[in-house]
């Protein structure tokens, strides 16, 4: 089938933008990655996008497709139903050329609610045991991949880079659900802030963006009764 591919460019320098179009002969079981990379590697090698590990796994390839926050390695051309293909980067983040943004941002809103584990005490001479009832509560929060693709859905943090965000929140949840970690109080300073939890508006923008279907909003919610319980 043959689809038409406007992607968008931007040069800092000049700060010059347009959009480029591009008419492929495309399977419709392609994805939009491999899509991108065909029209980089025979038309125009000067498009500039991040991509890693093609799978899903690393995150490095989300981007608006069709208006919305995808991952490109996993997106289908049949699944977009459309033969027009709008490629844009992720909306939010200032741009630094093409499909690349900065996300110097969105790892600052991580880096506050300390995104690793921290020990209640020194380690055991066994393995920190948890019941499986335990783990249930933080296992969905586990499968983030840190792509971006919530957080720059989210209009809050369209307006207010300081915002902590939702990938921030996910991260958060993870930790403070987890019976064996001792950094709540510390992720609670940056949570229970003007920038943090409650900017959050519950609209499930994040929820819909996340590519791993993470139900970020019910986290989020979580995470506010534990704040108010706990602060």
């Amino acid at each position: 089938m043959e689809v038409t591919v406007d992607i968008y460019r931007y040069d800092q320098e000049t700060g010059a933008a347009r959009f480029d179009r591009f008419v492929k002969e495309v399977d419709p079981k392609d994805r939009v990655l491999d899509v991108m990379m065909d029209i980089k590697d025979y038309d125009d090698g000067t498009i500039a996008f991040r991509k890693s590990c093609g799978h899903g796994v690393c995150g490095s390839d989300a981007m608006q497709i069709n208006g919305i926050n995808r991952l490109a390695c996993q997106t289908l051309i049949q699944d977009l139903k459309s033969r027009s293909i709008r490629i844009e980067p992720l909306k939010g983040m200032k741009v630094l050329r093409d499909l690349i943004v900065d996300m110097d941002p969105f790892f600052t809103g991580l880096e506050r609610i300390k995104p690793y584990f921290i020990p209640k005490e020194s380690a055991p001479v066994t393995e920190r045991r948890q019941s499986i009832a335990e783990r249930a509560l933080f296992d969905d929060t586990t499968k983030c991949i840190m792509c971006g693709a919530c957080t720059s859905s989210c209009p809050s943090f369209w307006t207010n880079d300081a915002y902590v965000g939702p990938a921030a929140f996910v991260k958060a949840h993870r930790f403070i659900m987890d019976s064996r970690d001792g950094g709540n109080d510390q992720r609670l300073e940056a949570l229970d802030d003007k920038d943090g939890l409650w900017r959050c508006h519950s609209i499930f923008n994040c929820t819909d963006a996340c590519p791993r279907d993470i139900q970020i909003t019910k986290a989020i919610g979580e995470l506010k009764r534990y704040t108010v319980v706990h602060r």
